[in-house]
């Protein structure tokens, strides 16, 4: 076997291994159409030279409705002048095209976006690997698969990775992306690449924007000739770091362009994706006080901090809320993060980064909603478990424990 291949042995077995797992988990489901696979029927809207839908949607769940005569949210009577669309960031509907092309709107959603599942923690191996290598992490090959079997099967990856449908499909679009633009953005080394993966996952999870930050701070930690929070910023201002940053801009600006085309062309506002013509029963709230805004920050936090399972006399005993259990109950390893034994610059540009997208999320008019953890955290997660590969506490028998 050659080098090259096997250095490719392992990560296409974690690809192989977990793509199977989450395949078996969802089972007899990956045969038919999901209820909500809007991304199926975007695609197919593209493929018919059209922008909406064509008629009503298959289902109710999280469909918009436009009306060209009043330019607002569809009423309850419906008109000639209605239109149905997807709200959601479009990416993932750009990947299916090939296979909508063949198969149509009876494309199997889960099965389709099931082959993805595999790629995010693949890749994760890849950057963890790359990093012990350069002696950036000072972990094991034991621990780094550690790692990769948490994030795969310890976290609410595995949940979305199960689940298919439009917005679990999203989350393992974007998780994927989030892997490769770390991978680019490392060291501020390939700015084009970093920046078509950015400008990707702006297609797909728009609030993955603010991770720019960390090729921000990587650049800038690679062209300072001082220490000190002033030369970093002065370090931005060279030629060279000048030249990196509008290379890594460039693909992220065109994808945006491409987005505020698509939305002007729906909905004449080039911010506007559809959320806004959700016919949701949560609707007046959006209207009320946006979709994000400091109004939600409490009940978020709730969720996220102190959202625990219930106990019942009667089968099955124990219950959980829609919103899905706290994140510490879920994943409690990433309590690690909290005291790393080691911390340099570029933990925490990770950190930086980390917490802006967190912390937007937080602001959002949605919890995640039926799901067995917030799923949101997957906008960051992979960047969680970067750090606590490079925190460099020991993995001891009770970090493998609550791992497992």
């Amino acid at each position: 076997m050659s080098p090259r291949l096997r250095r490719a042995a392992v990560p296409l077995a974690i690809f192989l291994f977990t793509t199977s797992v989450y395949l078996a988990v969802a089972g007899k489901r990956l045969t038919t159409p999901s209820p909500d696979n809007h991304f199926i029927h975007l695609a197919n809207a593209w493929l018919e030279g059209r922008l909406d839908l064509g008629g009503p949607p298959p289902g109710n769940n999280d469909w918009a409705c436009f009306d060209e005569a009043t330019g607002e949210r569809c009423g309850r009577r419906p008109t000639p002048t209605q239109k149905y669309y997807v709200s959601f960031p479009p990416f993932p509907a750009v990947l299916a095209l090939p296979a909508v092309a063949i198969f149509g709107t009876e494309l199997p959603d889960r099965l389709f976006f099931g082959l993805f599942t595999g790629l995010a923690p693949a890749l994760l191996y890849v950057l963890l690997r790359r990093l012990r290598e350069a002696g950036t992490s000072r972990r094991t090959e034991g621990d780094d698969l550690w790692l990769v079997a948490f994030f795969a099967f310890g976290t609410v990856y595995f949940f979305s990775a199960v689940q298919g449908t439009v917005w679990f499909a999203a989350h393992v679009v974007a998780s994927a992306l989030i892997v490769l633009y770390l991978l680019f953005a490392w060291d501020g080394s390939r700015p084009v690449l970093a920046g078509t993966m950015l400008g990707l996952l702006l297609a797909t999870r728009p609030s993955t924007l603010f991770l720019g930050l960390f090729f921000v701070l990587e650049v800038a930690r690679t062209e300072r000739t001082a220490e000190g929070a002033r030369a970093l910023a002065a370090a931005l201002f060279t030629r060279r770091a000048l030249g990196r940053l509008a290379l890594f801009a460039l693909p992220v600006a065109c994808v945006g362009l491409a987005l505020a085309v698509h939305n002007v062309a729906r909905f004449g506002d080039p911010g506007e994706y559809g959320h806004r013509f959700l016919q949701i029963a949560w609707i007046p709230r959006i209207e009320k006080w946006g979709l994000f805004g400091y109004h939600y920050l409490g009940r978020n936090l709730a969720v996220v901090l102190a959202s625990l399972p219930w106990f019942e006399d009667e089968f099955p005993y124990v219950k959980i809320s829609r919103h899905g259990l706290a994140l510490w109950v879920v994943s409690p390893p990433l309590l690690c993060l909290l005291w790393p034994k080691r911390w340099d610059l570029r933990m925490t540009a990770l950190a930086a980064s980390l917490g802006l997208v967190f912390g937007l999320d937080l602001l959002y008019q949605n919890s995640g909603w039926v799901q067995f953890g917030p799923r949101f955290v997957l906008d960051w997660l992979p960047l969680g478990v970067v750090l606590l590969a490079l925190g460099g506490r020991r993995f001891g028998p009770a970090f493998k424990l609550l791992v497992v």
